[in-house]
């Protein structure tokens, strides 16, 4: 039994050197790629950023117009799907013949998008409305008429 134990032999320490070597590249190497896939499609996702410079109420012959201009700060392109309005934040009604300029509803990056809406306003009435995109993000906000 005594023999066995005796005869114990192990890696040379090149051996131990070298393969401690390649598991720590190969560490560095898995984390390297999951850290850029994640940057890479977080980027993605925070490529449009919309804000809405101006609303503007304004009547031409006895027809009133809401004009509104929504800006892309972010990297990415938007697409706006529709734009919503009402009196109160919960009674919001999807705006037909909308007017877009430009008439592709795409906000590029570093632009901006005019929406042209017919509506009914009464001055000193304070109107909520919410801009919707293809991508699934919403922009509600609120003007005085």
């Amino acid at each position: 039994m005594r023999s066995i134990f005796k005869s114990k032999k192990g890696i040379s320490p090149i051996l131990a050197t070298l393969l401690l070597i390649v598991i720590a590249v190969a560490a560095v190497i898995v984390t390297y790629a999951w850290v850029m896939t994640f940057t890479a499609s977080t980027t993605n996702l925070a490529g449009a950023v919309l804000k809405v410079d101006n609303v503007r109420f304004y009547s031409v012959s006895s027809t009133d117009y809401v004009e509104v201009i929504v800006r892309n700060s972010g990297t990415g392109d938007a697409h706006v799907d529709s734009l919503y309005a009402g009196t109160t934040d919960s009674n919001l009604a999807t705006q037909t013949g909308v007017s877009y300029n430009p008439s592709t509803q795409i906000v590029t990056a570093g632009s901006t998008l005019n929406m042209t809406i017919t509506y009914d306003w009464t001055d000193g009435t304070r109107y909520y409305f919410k801009i919707a995109t293809e991508e699934g993000f919403e922009i509600p906000f609120n003007r005085e008429a």
